[in-house]
């Protein structure tokens, strides 16, 4: 059996109601999808410019493996050629950590020309870590 409602030229009192709360339920439902379209866009915004800026060109971890090969090389060559520097720094294995600085610095004070000359050699070292970070 099916139930037939009379339809008349005055809108009935729920359907006013259903209309209402279709527009209210419409409304809500937009506003969600807009608070929501947003969220996804600044989320998706958000990593774009909280990345970094790019590093200063020659600062990759390649160029710093480079730069440490050639200072290390640099530096077993001036130890053996120079066997008193490193007599020095073989005998630093057996010198407790925290005495090791103070006697480099000593060896160092002492020797201001093997001070400069080491200085020298780890000099692109310090250049990369100033221009790099």
């Amino acid at each position: 059996m099916v139930h037939t409602l009379k339809v008349s030229n005055r809108p009935h009192k729920l359907t006013q109601e259903l209309d209402m709360l279709s527009h209210r339920t419409f409304a809500r439902r937009m506003l969600v999808a807009a608070v929501s379209t947003g969220a996804v866009l600044v989320g998706a915004a958000a990593p774009v410019s909280a990345q970094p800026a790019p590093p200063p060109p020659n600062c990759t971890a390649a160029d710093l493996a480079g730069i440490m090969s050639g200072v290390m090389a640099a530096t077993s060559a001036y130890l053996f050629t120079h066997p008193p520097v490193n007599d020095f720094f073989t005998s630093m294995k057996d010198v407790p950590k925290e005495e090791r600085r103070e006697a480099l610095v000593s060896f160092l004070d002492a020797n201001p020309q093997v001070k400069a000359e080491m200085q020298g050699i780890r000099q692109p070292a310090v250049d990369f870590r100033q221009r790099c970070g």
